[in-house]
């Protein structure tokens, strides 16, 4: 059976026969049956209206499974009005870098043919969604942990390979994947200009700056994260949400985080994916969210207009002095 929340300012129960029609087959699949919520960025103006959607979701070993669930996911919130829709890190199964295992590299595949993007491309190109897809991608002997922008005509506007790194017991993502080499991406789609960063990328404020300063709209992180192996009871889901309120709210952008859920056990280590996903507005305030446990989508509407002015008046860019930020080109702070 499906369990569906509404939200209270939402009178559609259309929704509520279109989710249990199309989605209960799929969402029986999961190991926790999911809740739909919805808020509404506020701002007034009469500017491009852009609807977004944040995926949560679990993994199973099976890829095909997880693909399906992703596509009935990303056809309701399409269905539900989004343009924009982020599924979470590397969707296609669990979260490999918990061990260092080197059949796991057999996972990469080229963009160009690969089945999941090819799937989404059909789907973005069908329901008229711009959709950031995470890949393990395989560059002749390279390999980067990569997100492919798809457009809501299904076509490839380019890719994003991801910056930081992380390397530390259960997140071992520097045996699997080279550092990126596209540097910081943004993308004019058919529904707004839109920055991709990944996981940790999302705890450098130095990203979301330059993606601000080409011209990003809206903000997203596809992400995998959960419990600390060395210390399971750490939780640093708190701390992971306001990094990203900081990079909001400094930069008068809305931010979208999907993150993955469920326990996933490794041949070494074992995590707990916190979920809590979320979407802010552009002052940094979280305007939609999710629980720890349930699959699920969010939703946010924005005026990128109305952002647009507020951002502008506000003096933050007005104001730079670049001249100044020289240590932030050297590891030490010296110039």
């Amino acid at each position: 059976m499906l369990i569906q929340t509404l939200s209270a300012t939402d009178p559609d129960a259309a929704r509520l026969a279109f989710a249990q029609a199309h989605l209960g087959p799929v969402w029986s699949s999961c190991d926790v049956i999911g809740s739909m919520r919805e808020m509404i960025g506020d701002g007034e103006g009469s500017g491009m209206q852009l609807r977004v959607s944040a995926v949560q979701m679990s993994m199973s070993d099976d890829r095909d499974q997880n693909l399906a669930t992703a596509e009935h996911l990303v056809r309701s919130a399409a269905e539900r009005g989004a343009q924009l829709v982020l599924l979470p890190e590397l969707f296609e199964g669990p979260y490999f870098c918990k061990d260092q295992i080197a059949s796991h590299l057999d996972r990469a595949l080229p963009v160009e043919g690969h089945p999941t993007v090819e799937s989404m491309r059909a789907l973005a190109r069908e329901v008229g969604v711009v959709l950031p897809i995470s890949i393990y991608e395989r560059a002749n002997n390279a390999l980067f942990n990569t997100v492919v922008m798809i457009d809501a005509d299904g076509e490839i506007l380019g890719k994003y390979r991801k910056s930081h790194l992380p390397d530390g017991p259960g997140y071992t993502e520097k045996y699997y994947f080279s550092p990126g080499d596209t540097g910081f991406r943004v993308w004019r789609t058919h529904h707004g200009v839109i920055g991709v960063g990944i996981c940790w990328d999302q705890w450098f404020p130095e990203a979301a700056r330059a993606m601000a300063l080409m011209g990003a709209e809206v903000l997203c992180y596809p992400t995998a994260i959960g419990s600390e192996p060395p210390d399971p009871d750490w939780d640093s889901s708190a701390h992971w949400r306001r990094v990203m309120q900081g990079h909001a709210g400094a930069n008068l952008i809305p931010v979208i985080a999907a993150n993955r859920v469920g326990h996933e056990v490794g041949a070494n280590h074992e995590i707990t994916f916190y979920g809590t996903s979320f979407i802010t507005d552009h002052t940094g305030a979280i305007i939609s969210e999710a629980d720890r446990t349930t699959t699920e989508a969010l939703f946010a509407t924005f005026d990128l207009e109305s952002i647009r002015r507020q951002r502008i008046g506000w003096g933050l860019f007005r104001d730079r002095r670049p001249d100044l930020y020289g240590p932030l080109l050297s590891l030490d702070g010296e110039p």
